[in-house]
């Protein structure tokens, strides 16, 4: 992965994926971590959290036999959608899935490239529990240690394939 300081505002460094996923052995080796970690947990269906969860969310479906969902920002989906809001740092924002992604009783994997300060994880966690799901597990491919996002989201069990601390 890249570094990039001071993006998208001074003080922050951006941990671009971008390389990962232009190299085919490094994107085929990140995904197949995430699909080791649960191939054996029977997962129905794989939420990918807008918008770069996507890239790593549908391959990993795809191995996994699983169904792939897409959870959007608000507006982007054309049909009943279930809604959840969740602090920002300055604000709240708003996700959103199909009411048919998610059958009771499915078990779930949720899938994003980054776990910052948990807000979207632990929205997309209450989505798929208002469905009926039950959340298997959480993957992401960097987690920021730093910020802490792993308390918001419980004892639950959580893959990060890399993690930064600063």
């Amino acid at each position: 992965m890249r570094e990039i300081p001071d993006w998208p505002q001074p003080g922050i460094v951006f941990r671009d994926i971008t390389p990962l996923i232009n190299e085919p052995a490094s994107f085929a080796a990140t995904v197949d971590a995430v699909v080791d970690e649960f191939v054996s947990d029977g997962i129905d269906r794989v939420i990918g959290v807008e918008a770069r969860g996507f890239i790593f969310a549908a391959p990993v479906a795809y191995r996994l036999g699983a169904g792939f969902v897409p959870v959007r920002k608000p507006g982007k989906l054309p049909w009943e959608i279930e809604n959840e809001e969740y602090a920002l740092e300055y604000g709240t924002d708003l996700l959103e899935v199909h009411r048919d992604g998610i059958s009771p009783g499915e078990r779930v994997l949720i899938v994003d490239d980054v776990l910052a300060t948990g807000g979207t994880a632990s929205a997309t966690t209450r989505l798929v529990e208002r469905l009926g799901g039950e959340v298997v597990g959480l993957a992401f491919i960097v987690e920021l240690a730093f910020l802490s996002g792993r308390a918001k989201l419980g004892d639950r069990r959580i893959r990060s394939l890399a993690l930064y601390d600063r």
